[in-house]
């Protein structure tokens, strides 16, 4: 079996065309104050406001419309998921009426699970993630198509196509390429397509990884140059990004990576308030991660740059938003010190 590529950048224009009249034309925000206070233009890419709630629509769609071209549609399909991605399969499975099954971890939060079930999906729960991971590999065996969420080049053409479709937006409103394009890393899916994406329209803005410090084996992984899997579902605030590892398609993408940092949990809660104040759009923690570390790379990079964040979704368990605004994480302005 020859070794997953990397995918020519020209892959994104033709996922982008493809899914263009299914997904939402996302908006591109932006504010006044958050600018100020990191003297810097902040660009956030609003795929919390996506259909199902995340980017992970765009990639499921690219998938089944691709094996639709090819009149391969399949009948059923099977995943596992930290929830996004099962939202994207029960959805487009409706649409496309075909059936959708999802392995779901104990850990995935409650409303993620019951979106699932309202569009139809036979969502089945187990006790973890590697126990998701393991029955939907049997299932394959069955006879469903097995969508993984991120080890798959059309699902990895389908997230590029959020980076995509705000750097064209930037584009057209000559607003200056950034300097620097933040995504966070789960199963590394989300940062090979964006990688893809600046390839072909901003080849020189740097594209930065971003995890929690409690989930990092995608940053222990370029470390040692070797995949590192945990064993079992990382206890982190961002729950979007407690995969258990990165694949080796995905691998290769993110050595091409110019940066990478990993954020404390404190520093999550933070963001994903100031994030939901300051743009008045509900943001997962697995996203307002971005915005903690392009903060800290404008503090060693200096003032008057222009930052995109892709705000990967907007799906937040209910009670870590309530938890959120009984702390006092808006008493502080985020300043760059």
């Amino acid at each position: 079996m020859n070794s997953p590529k990397i995918q020519k950048p020209e892959i994104i224009d033709q996922a982008y065309k493809r899914i263009e009249n299914y997904i939402n034309n996302t908006p591109l925000l932006y504010s006044e104050i958050l600018n100020k206070l990191m003297s810097s233009n902040v660009y956030f890419k609003m795929d919390a406001m996506q259909k199902t709630g995340s980017f992970k629509l765009r990639g499921v769609l690219n998938s089944l419309l691709t094996l639709k071209e090819i009149r391969q549609m399949p009948k059923k399909i099977v995943s596992y998921s930290t929830g996004n991605h099962a939202l994207a399969m029960a959805y487009a499975a409706k649409l496309f009426d075909i059936h959708a099954r999802v392995y779901l971890p104990a850990n995935v939060s409650s409303i993620k699970k019951h979106t699932a079930r309202y569009y139809e999906a036979e969502v089945i729960e187990v006790e973890t993630r590697a126990q998701a991971e393991e029955l939907a590999l049997q299932d394959k065996k069955k006879g469903f198509y097995y969508l993984h969420p991120s080890d798959n080049d059309e699902i990895i053409a389908g997230a590029g196509t959020m980076c995509y479709e705000a750097l064209k937006t930037m584009q057209n409103y000559t607003i200056t390429k950034p300097d620097a394009i933040f995504a966070s890393c789960g199963g590394g899916g989300l940062l090979a397509g964006t990688y893809l994406a600046k390839e072909l329209l901003s080849p020189y803005s740097q594209v930065i990884g971003v995890e929690p410090q409690l989930a990092n084996d995608a940053y222990k992984s370029l470390r040692a140059n070797k995949i590192i899997r945990f064993s079992n579902s990382p206890k982190t605030i961002a729950d979007g990004l407690r995969t258990l590892s990165i694949s080796l398609r995905t691998f290769h993408y993110l050595k091409k990576l110019d940066g990478f940092y990993l954020l404390d949990e404190d520093s999550i809660y933070r963001w994903t308030a100031w994030i939901m104040q300051t743009t008045k759009v509900i943001c997962e923690p697995s996203a307002a991660i971005c915005m903690a570390a392009a903060s800290n790379w404008l503090k060693a990079h200096g003032p008057e740059k222009t930052v995109l964040i892709l705000i990967s979704g907007g799906n937040i368990d209910p009670a870590i938003y309530l938890d959120l605004f009984q702390r006092s994480y808006l008493e502080k302005l985020p300043y760059l010190q």
